[in-house]
């Protein structure tokens, strides 16, 4: 089977679609043809020049990061900078560069919740789910044709409430209708008043995905004039949102959990604030994650642990919790397993994944 790099970057954004990235951000494809052919993906946390040469020597064409090679707009390609650098040499080695960043942080089976994993939380849920990212699609179908319309929104993502699938409601009714000159009726006369039982359907949707949930719906629709409503909901979308929240097997005294983090994430040290409760509810952010102290604070986590964190913001707590910085690259160094999970599941034995050997983290550690 041939893979482009379009097919990849399509599994990666149903996976963490790019509608939930930041603003501010730039997921997605960095450079590339996406018609070219994948032969192999490189995994990696940052794209540096170094990394799209360790690309090339183990016979990968595409490099898959965390975060985006071009996060501020490029004015020019001259090689002045790093950024331009990895640019221009991904093109001329002809080497396809995409980022999942911000969407990927935003899901709930992404960055956080794999550096919660590797803690041993459990019971993990989004800390700060997002509003403003949910519709309630309305439409109106002939009895007999509900169960059909339904599969069909079910499977465009509409119809999903957390961990339950193929939710819905209806609601019994009756519709009417004057054909017009030029209609082609699925019941009754052109030109004559008609009334036909009917059932309101009402799902839950995904706004990304209201293109492709209405397509379905005009599809498996038997009238030739689909009559629906969109209505944008406020309510928080509990499956996307920043940081995480769970809970330890058994409470830790602040001393053993600082011990899980150095021993669990591999690092040298931990800054963190004085905490003297036992530490039981966790809460979590993998990169700069201090926007989210409040949040962990209201959840009412004994821990935060995120990378990051200004001097001014260690008062932030004001002792409420031990705040925990365990540094950038270090609480997202777990990220790279997402993404080889997800290709190696997708496109076995189409072509090698790939964990980069080229170190990329910019931070030393000396005692």
């Amino acid at each position: 089977m041939s893979v482009t790099v379009q097919d990849l970057t399509r599994a990666l954004e149903a996976w963490a679609p790019l509608p939930f990235q930041e603003s501010y951000d730039n997921a997605g494809l960095q450079c590339g043809d996406p018609q070219m052919l994948v032969k192999g993906v490189l995994i990696a946390l940052d794209c540096t020049p170094a990394i799209i040469d360790e690309a090339v020597r183990r016979g990968c064409n595409m490099v898959v990061v965390h975060h985006p090679v071009i996060f501020q707009p490029l004015k020019r390609l001259t090689g002045s900078t790093e950024v331009e650098r990895t640019i221009m040499r991904a093109l001329r080695l002809d080497v396809a560069v995409y980022a999942a960043h911000t969407n990927l942080d935003n899901v709930r089976h992404g960055v956080s919740r794999k550096l919660g994993e590797k803690l041993g939380l459990q019971n993990l849920r989004v800390l700060d789910p997002k509003p403003g990212l949910l519709a309630k699609l309305i439409t109106y179908v002939p009895a007999a044709h509900t169960d059909a319309v339904l599969q069909a929104l079910y499977a465009a993502g509409a119809g999903q409430i957390g961990d339950y699938h193929d939710c819905s409601f209806r609601l019994d009714g009756t519709g009417t209708f004057t054909p017009g000159p030029g209609t082609n009726p699925y019941e009754g006369t052109v030109g004559k008043p008609q009334t036909a039982p009917e059932q309101r359907v009402e799902v839950l949707l995904p706004l990304h995905l209201q293109h492709k949930a209405l397509g379905a719906l005009r599809q498996a629709h038997p009238y030739e004039e689909v009559a629906y409503e969109v209505v944008k909901l406020e309510n928080v979308h509990q499956d996307v949102g920043s940081g995480m929240v769970g809970e330890l097997p058994e409470a830790l005294s602040a001393k053993e959990f600082l011990r899980l983090l150095r021993e669990r994430l591999h690092v040298p040290v931990v800054k963190h604030t004085e905490h003297h409760a036992v530490i039981r509810k966790v809460a979590l952010c993998g990169g700069a994650g201090s926007f989210l102290t409040k949040k962990a604070v209201a959840a009412g986590a004994d821990a935060y642990v995120t990378g990051d964190i200004k001097y001014h913001e260690f008062f932030a707590p004001e002792g409420k919790l031990m705040l925990c910085d365990v540094g950038h690259y270090e609480s997202e160094q777990y990220t790279n397993e997402l993404f080889r999970e997800l290709l190696t599941e997708k496109f076995a034995r189409t072509f090698a994944v790939l964990l980069a050997e080229t170190p990329t983290n910019p931070v030393r550690y000396d005692f």
